[in-house]
């Protein structure tokens, strides 16, 4: 049983591998996607978070990771790569400039 539950997992349709990079200056993030969140990462990690980007082919611009980190594509962060499933994407409100 646990092993059809790793196959399931590691059989995602990843479509983007994408690098994590410090940003020059902190992305703006929503208060949704902050709000959203609270629970899942602490406070010290969500300020580290704050401080990096992704270059987003979804989108096909720069977000921050938090953006990337709620998004719906959003599949696992490792070693400092983003797997993406290449979706819908974020939402636009959350996309400020």
């Amino acid at each position: 049983m646990l092993t059809l539950l790793v196959t399931r997992a590691m059989a995602s349709d990843t479509k983007f591998f994408v690098k994590v990079f410090p940003a020059q200056k902190p992305k703006k993030v929503p208060k949704a996607v902050t709000e959203a969140l609270k629970g899942v990462a602490s406070a010290k990690a969500m300020g580290r978070m704050k401080k990096e980007s992704v270059e987003c082919p979804v989108v096909k611009h720069e977000v921050g990771f938090l953006v990337c980190f709620a998004c719906p594509s959003f599949i696992r962060r490792v070693s400092g790569e983003v797997h993406c499933a290449g979706g819908d994407g974020p939402p636009r409100e959350w996309l400020i400039g």
